[in-house]
């Protein structure tokens, strides 16, 4: 299904429609095209419900569309894993929304349309007070991501281990090169090396289209083995890597939406409800900082095209704070010392007149 057919919304607003073919048309990833059209077309029916006309709107306007993104109730109900309010959407899911109304407006702008568009951005302005930081529409919350404690992820170990070989390898895997959901599940057969336990990320299939390789454990490399031969099984033919065995998709390749269910499974039977298919990335890359690694180094390993994404997993191992306050330590406890010396050694010359 297209966006279009999802969101009938846009045959009635002819330039909504063409701004997403035009990101369409720039080679945007489908699921950016997805999260795009429904923030888009959500903007654009509540436009219709209050009487709006999208291209002339205003600022007022789109503060509308932001209560009602902030004070809705979650669709996924008793679900919702982790929400601040309990009402409305997260912070970051409501920057998602406003993203595509935000380009919208810069493509009536750019077409003679606007003179001006009513979705902010923060950005830098000379002359501005507190370092020329303009603020955008709505304050950006920036949170550390979570990660399980060592007995949270013992947990989701002894669960998995009675998974299918299948579960137990994208367990590890995901875990040890880091990998997104997509970049997990859109593995193929050729993306991988196992005489040099490495796998091939292709572009297509990452969030910043950036390609890389990155090694794996040669624990991952014992079960990746056996799921071969297990894969050999259900089809000979080569392809996407992870396989389906329900009885209505036997043998195609795993979707997305499955690998979640499983993850979400898992998580539920070990108790820690926090669990989710992108965990083992943050996971992964908090332990490659707490041992060590370069900020460069780490952000290469990620994919991260900028290193502002790799500093969380820096802050979050504490490695940086960590070294800074042991250097900060050794300092006070040598002028302590020192002091201590000193006063010693008057007090003993005081005594001796």
């Amino acid at each position: 299904m297209t966006p279009i057919e999802k969101w009938p919304v846009f045959r009635r607003h002819d330039q909504a429609a063409a701004c997403l073919q035009i990101w369409s048309d720039l080679g945007r990833a489908p699921r950016t095209i997805e999260a795009y059209a429904r923030g888009l077309g959500e903007y654009l029916l509540l436009c219709e419900r209050s009487g709006v006309d999208p291209v002339t709107a205003n600022r007022a306007d789109v503060a509308v569309y932001v209560r009602e993104l902030t004070s809705r109730p979650h669709h996924r109900g008793a679900n919702v894993i982790s929400m601040d309010s309990g009402v409305g959407l997260a912070n970051a899911t409501i920057q998602q929304r406003l993203v595509p109304v935000r380009l919208f407006y810069d493509h009536l702008i750019e077409e003679g349309l606007r003179s001006s568009n009513p979705v902010g951005r923060g950005r830098y302005t000379p002359g501005r007070r507190r370092g020329g930081q303009a603020k955008g529409l709505v304050p950006r919350l920036t949170k550390l991501p979570w990660i399980p404690d060592e007995d949270q992820w013992l947990r989701i170990l002894h669960v998995a281990q009675s998974e299918p070989v299948r579960n137990r390898l994208m367990l590890a895997l995901a875990y040890d090169a880091a990998l997104r959901r997509e970049e997990l599940c859109l593995l193929r057969t050729d993306d991988v090396d196992p005489s040099r336990r490495t796998l091939r990320i292709r572009a297509e299939t990452t969030k910043t289209r950036l390609e890389r390789v990155v090694p794996y454990s040669a624990t991952a490399g014992v079960l990746l083995s056996q799921y071969l031969r297990h894969r050999a099984t259900l089809t000979r033919s080569r392809g996407l890597l992870f396989l389906s065995e329900s009885r209505r998709n036997y043998a195609e390749p795993l979707t997305l939406w499955t690998w979640s269910k499983v993850v979400r499974r898992i998580a539920l039977e070990a108790d820690v409800e926090r669990f989710s298919t992108h965990t083992t990335r943050h996971l992964c890359l908090t332990d490659l900082a707490r041992m060590g690694w370069e900020l460069h180094e780490i952000a290469t390993f990620a994919g991260h095209r900028q290193t502002d994404s790799t500093l969380q997993y820096i802050h979050l191992s504490g490695r940086e704070l960590a070294d800074k306050l042991r250097g900060g330590m050794e300092h006070i406890h040598a002028w302590r010392v020192q002091t201590l010396a000193g006063e010693t050694a008057q007090l003993n010359s005081e005594v001796a007149r």
